[in-house]
């Protein structure tokens, strides 16, 4: 065909716009629609088109049909049934929602109700926003509803403030729950531990409270803050028939049990905490002297570490000499004998019983720092207490005779050789760790039994422990007494002399 420089008659299937440009019409069933490249281009070239007129010729995209036409319709796979040509020219345009990528039923709008990302908020009056600052504090309201609210209480000041008095009322609704792992912790998941596999090297038995009274403190110590370990702490023990004490810090409390734990540690050939001048083990209380003495400063939360490595030692050192180190001898120094009686009294423990002297310190200690510093704590597992009252109990007629020496108890009624029966007290502990024990009396040797009994006194074991430590006095304490007040009385005394510094 001639150019002429007009366009070409219109064909069959397209229809020629108001701009002259043929725009395509919808596909025709049977009819190929042309790729854009080979589509009618304008028949003016030497005309370079307007930036509008270009915007206005682009081809349609792949995705969006040109305007006033409908997208192609989609071939069926081979074999499928194929629809009328009534059919085709019948079908109403894809909306263009309809094209979009399902995201899932969840995030499908619902029929009938706008878009929810773009939902208008609530319009709510002032009194009903108000009236929903109740259930916004509990967070009962909708997300709607809570929306509407927080943006209210960005523009309303009085119905903020009321908002955060209800916010601080909600937290007073929930129960104060204590920070603080419950004492028996640790026991009950080691316990449970073991019962499933047996450790290779157990802890004996009898170091067992030692372990655990030392782990339980070391718990407090961690929680306290720096300026806890200076609070005061008033150390207190009996001495002959009255109550002294010496006031310390919470870091002077480690320090001394750092300082009289060493006796221990020597008798198993470790490091002496006060250095390797000290020379022989002394009495407990001179060694927390001369530890305090040594420091130029007073104590700080430094002396946590040496004390703790040290009671880690002590333990492990037990555990793999086993249970037959228990017999080793202790010694805890020389008690000064009066003027004229030559050598003082040379004080000894075997091992098994040191631990648990040791093990009772620590938790009487403890319990002197968690008053210091108002932490709660708890007295030991009843299986430890018990081993306590038993030591002590067992420490009695020894002390007893040591006061009948120096002038402080009554002397003796009826003196009898070592093994032979003699006169009795039954000490009765109730509570945690409780049970009955019988103290001789007259002699140290003697056979303590029921045949013999003539006094007897009932203490709760907790108690009986603090008046073992010094913290109760004897005329205090709250003792079921029935049979000989003399002997009753001596007793007591005898418990109370069991503390020292």
């Amino acid at each position: 065909m001639e150019d002429t420089g007009h366009p070409p008659p219109d064909a069959p299937g397209e229809r020629k716009p108001a701009s002259g440009r043929s725009v395509p019409s919808p596909k025709q069933p049977g009819q190929e629609v042309p790729p854009p490249s080979e589509r009618a281009a304008p028949a003016r070239d030497d005309v370079p088109p307007s930036p509008e007129q270009t915007a206005r010729e682009m081809p349609p995209s792949p995705e969006q049909p040109a305007r006033g036409t409908q997208p192609p319709a989609e071939e069926a796979p081979p074999g499928a049934p194929q629809p009328s040509d009534q059919a085709a020219r019948d079908m109403p345009p894809f909306p263009q929602a309809a094209r979009q990528v399902s995201r899932g039923p969840e995030h499908a709008p619902r029929q009938g109700s706008p878009n929810p990302e773009h939902a208008p908020p609530l319009l709510l009056e002032h009194r009903v926003l108000k009236s929903l600052l109740g259930a916004w504090a509990l967070a009962a309201c909708s997300g709607e509803e809570a929306a509407a609210v927080e943006e209210h209480l960005g523009e309303c000041g009085p119905c903020a403030e009321e908002a955060l008095r209800l916010r601080d009322a909600v937290g007073l609704l929930h129960p104060e729950e204590s920070l603080d792992l419950d004492p028996g912790l640790r026991s009950r998941v080691l316990e449970s531990c073991l019962g499933r596999r047996p450790p290779r090297i157990p802890v004996p038995e009898w170091a067992v409270p030692y372990d655990a009274e030392t782990a339980r403190l070391d718990a407090l110590l961690r929680d306290i803050g720096d300026s806890e370990w200076h609070a005061p702490v008033r150390l207190r023990w009996f001495e002959g028939d009255g109550q002294v004490n010496r006031k310390t810090t919470v870091a002077g409390v480690i320090a001394h049990l750092l300082a009289v734990d060493g006796l221990v540690g020597l008798a198993l050939g470790l490091d002496d905490p006060l250095g390797p001048g000290a020379g022989d083990p002394r009495l407990p209380a001179h060694r927390t002297e001369a530890y305090w003495q040594a420091s130029r400063l007073p104590p700080t939360r430094a002396v946590r570490g040496p004390w703790r490595d040290q009671t880690h030692e002590v333990v492990r050192t037990v555990s793999f000499a086993g249970d037959g180190s228990g017999r080793l001898p202790v010694p805890y120094g020389t008690v000064p004998a009066p003027p004229g009686e030559g050598p003082g009294q040379k004080i000894e423990l075997p091992l098994r019983d040191a631990m648990v002297d040791r093990a009772f310190e620590c938790w009487i200690h403890a319990d002197d720092i968690a008053e210091a510093v108002d932490y709660p704590y708890d007295p030991p597992s009843p299986r430890h207490l018990h081993r306590m009252i038993d030591l002590a109990a067992r420490m009695l007629p020894g002390t007893l005779a040591g006061r009948r020496r120096s002038g402080l108890a009554a002397p003796p009624r009826d003196l009898v050789a070592a093994g032979a029966p003699g006169r009795s007290l039954r000490l009765e502990i109730e509570g945690l760790g409780g049970g009955e024990w019988f103290i001789a009396l007259d002699s140290p040797g003697a056979d303590a039994s029921a045949e013999r009994e003539v006094a007897h006194v009932a203490l709760d074991g907790v108690e009986f422990c603090r008046l073992a430590a010094g913290h109760v006095s004897p005329v205090e304490a709250a003792a079921g007494q029935d049979g000989d007040r003399e002997a009753i009385r001596d007793v007591l005394f005898a418990a109370a002399s069991l503390s020292r510094l």
